[in-house]
């Protein structure tokens, strides 16, 4: 089974691997990453059929906050593609008094968005906002924060997510996470950063590779391949305290890990047996059973929102293909027939949709959208060498690898292909993203 470069590069162990051990001990917890070294350049492009003109008001007393709470707000609504904002930074603007809304629908405006940020005797700060309709002239509500400053970018996303909600009736994912493996040189990174790309922190950092991270269903645990012990290894890491495990570290290679929807056991793949075949393992690491039994290759493992079904990629067809296996075990039918070369296969969180890496005509490599209830499928983008879709928790959007100017970036797309932001970091190569859960706020 070929891969793509950087794809077919790290996962060489799945065709061999040196029967060596490795064992971990209790980490550290998440570290900040150096502030060069993290920053992301976000550049959008495209925009959604329809846009809400929003009005946007600088916060007030936001010069006193250690961060700019509205333009953060103002930057994720843009990022979504589903919001054209206006300046509202010159009006003297907060959550308490009634603005004049006839005013604001004169300039354009659909709705309107305004706040304040106080700093409190103990160094926290109060953040509240209020939003209108002025279409419609109703006021929509707001909500009241107190949180500590390092908690100040959270708190701006979780407002620009109710603000999300409340405007198109879907949840907001801003305050969620994401992962990637990051590589500076020989020094490959296991990053943990805000949906914007900021906030980064280190998990883990190795001079080996860093391969399929991926999340628990809580966003309390990231399971991953590890090669420091000179071959792969499946680890499952505690996100808070960075205590980590070996889930399995057979012989041969383990790898490909992938968290059943309740968060009990993995999907992975191990050649302890001769092939690369699937198994399921619970977390602490007992109970394997083997899930398929082929003479091909079965890998890239992920299973339906409901547990029922493990959807893998096999070349038991002559070419890799994507199949699906109930999760009790069984008999594997195939799924994806459009073209000879489709991977990494990704199941959106409300089971409507899988995304793939899918070979088109000249070889480039792309993210394909099939509607899994009617079979259809379309192409969302026109690079050349995509991978590791992941779907962000509301189904709207899809984080995924790419190359732009020789380098390795992360891209989002929208679901229909016409939305598209590329997160860019001047040092380092990123890859392997993926999309953590939503989350309850005190979990975080």
């Amino acid at each position: 089974m070929q891969l793509p470069v950087s794809r077919r590069s790290a996962l060489g162990g799945l065709f061999g691997g040196l029967a060596l051990s490795l064992t971990l001990t209790a980490g550290g917890a998440l570290w900040p990453l150096n502030a060069a070294h993290a920053q992301f350049r976000v550049e959008i492009s495209g925009v959604g059929a329809t846009q809400i003109p929003i009005a946007i008001g600088k916060f007030r007393d936001e010069a006193r906050s250690p961060q700019p709470v509205s333009a953060i707000i103002k930057a994720d609504l843009e990022r979504s593609g589903l919001f054209k904002s206006l300046d509202a930074s010159a009006d003297r603007l907060d959550e308490v008094g009634r603005p004049p809304l006839s005013d604001w629908r004169s300039k354009g405006a659909d709705a309107l968005l305004a706040g304040s940020v106080t700093p409190l005797a103990d160094g926290r700060f109060d953040i509240r906002y209020h939003l209108w309709d002025v279409l419609k002239a109703q006021d929509m509500g707001g909500l009241s924060l107190v949180v500590p400053a390092g908690d100040l970018r959270q708190a701006a996303h979780r407002i620009a997510d109710e603000v999300y909600e409340k405007l198109t009736g879907d949840k907001g994912v801003f305050a969620t996470r994401i992962a990637y493996v990051s590589k500076v040189g020989r020094q490959h990174t296991l990053v943990i950063a805000d949906s914007d790309g900021e906030g980064t922190q280190a998990a883990l950092t190795s001079a080996q590779p860093i391969i399929s991270p991926a999340w628990s269903p809580d966003g309390r645990q990231l399971a991953y391949v590890s090669f420091e012990g000179g071959k792969a290894v499946v680890v499952v890491q505690d996100v808070s305290s960075g205590r980590r495990r070996v889930v399995a570290g057979f012989k041969g290679t383990n790898s490909a890990p992938a968290w059943s929807p309740d968060g009990r056991q993995l999907v992975v793949t191990l050649s302890r047996d001769g092939g690369s075949q699937l198994y399921v393992i619970n977390v602490d690491g007992e109970g394997l059973r083997r899930l398929t039994q082929s003479a091909a290759i079965d890998t890239e493992a992920t299973w339906s929102p409901d547990g029922g079904t493990v959807f893998f990629v096999s070349d038991r067809g002559g070419g890799p293909q994507i199949y699906r296996v109930p999760a009790s075990g069984g008999s594997a039918t195939r799924v994806t027939f459009s073209g000879s070369y489709n991977i990494s296969p990704a199941i959106s969180p409300d089971g409507r949709y899988m995304a793939y890496i899918g070979q088109v005509d000249g070889g480039a490599y792309r993210v394909h959208l099939m509607d899994l209830s009617g079979g259809s499928v379309k192409v969302l983008t026109d690079t050349r060498d995509d991978e590791s879709p992941s779907f962000a928790p509301n189904s709207k959007q899809i984080i995924y690898a790419s190359r732009a100017q020789g380098r390795d970036v992360l891209m989002t797309t929208s679901l229909d292909g016409r939305i598209k932001a590329k997160l860019t970091t001047p040092q380092a190569d990123v890859r392997e993203p993926v999309w953590g859960p939503q989350l309850n706020p005190s979990r975080r």
